[in-house]
């Protein structure tokens, strides 16, 4: 069974959790140039999330577009950096698991508050998406992204490569006034336009909410569309602590917020920032038990 297909299942589906945090707790950067540097411990968070549970994994490739390695002087090669990111997940990806190639924003901003047009940003993602796509990809996972405008551009990009899924998450600040992304964009105006374009599935991830808001905007997007919907919350709401930013919500309170994310509508369940194996393993463990008892998870 392809990607497509188990998708289209719409039985839940289990993700990873956070990579950067991960590293970070490691002692390492935060950032895919770790794929070069560190190869070995990317493997390890992506096996650990596998031993969990996870049935998907996707890339430590976030921000390893051209745009955002140039201005921010990351120094690696673009095709380098996201062949290797591919490479890596897929070698943890055993026993069937999928792998999807991550991208996320440029970490710049479009006319006319910007100097970028949308060609510009449509093109330094698509030579992305090729180059993760020549590592093996299942299909792309397109998140913590901010501007509705922008999420766009990256998935026309992907869908210009491949016909492969192409999973789209976006970043809110509230789920209040509809749900609003830091650019103002509220979940219905996100939802309808990603569908529109083509979005295999929908959702939300990272961004000031907890799981239990992520269910909020989820429940707003399900009563605008169709689609299989998707959450990634972090563990929690981030807080400063020793000026560190700091994600302290349990495995336990986690996942009960996740089946509030899959009563609301969610298909694909994961984590964001803060979230660790054992966050995705209570997740998988509820997801477990629910089906054993003949319930759909909720």
């Amino acid at each position: 069974m392809d990607l497509k297909q188990l998708i289209a299942q719409r039985s839940p589906i289990l993700l990873d959790g956070a990579m950067g945090t991960q590293l970070a707790a490691a002692g390492l950067a935060m950032g895919g140039q770790i794929c070069l540097s560190h190869p070995e411990a990317v493997v390890a968070v992506h096996k650990a999330y596998v031993d969990a549970g996870s049935e998907v994994l996707i890339t430590n490739t976030l921000t390893m577009n051209r745009i955002f390695i140039e201005t921010h002087a990351i120094g690696v090669d673009v095709k380098e950096v996201n062949l290797a990111g591919a490479l890596l997940a897929r070698s943890a990806a055993r026993d069937g698991r999928y792998v999807l190639g991550d991208i996320s924003s440029t970490g710049q901003m479009l006319e006319p508050y910007g100097e970028y047009s949308e060609q510009q940003f449509r093109d330094t993602f698509q030579e992305q998406a090729e180059h993760l796509l020549a590592g093996g990809v299942d299909g792309f996972m397109i998140e913590t992204v901010m501007d509705l405008r922008e999420a766009l551009c990256a998935l026309r990009a992907c869908r210009e490569v491949s016909s492969l899924p192409v999973l789209v998450t976006m970043s809110f600040q509230t789920c209040h006034n509809g749900g609003r992304t830091l650019m103002g964009n509220s979940a219905k105006e996100v939802t309808g336009a990603l569908a529109d374009a083509g979005a295999s599935a929908i959702g939300a991830n990272c961004g000031s909410l907890d799981p239990s808001e992520t269910a909020q905007i989820l429940g707003l997007m399900r009563e605008c569309v169709d689609v299989p919907l998707i959450a990634q919350p972090n563990a929690g709401k981030p807080r400063l602590v020793n000026r560190q930013t700091s994600f302290d919500m349990s495995p336990e309170a986690f996942a009960d917020g996740m089946a509030q994310c899959l009563a609301a509508g969610a298909n694909l369940v994961g984590g964001c920032c803060g979230t660790t194996p054992e966050h995705i393993r209570r997740v998988s463990e509820s997801i477990a038990d629910k089906k054993k008892m003949g319930q759909q998870p909720e």
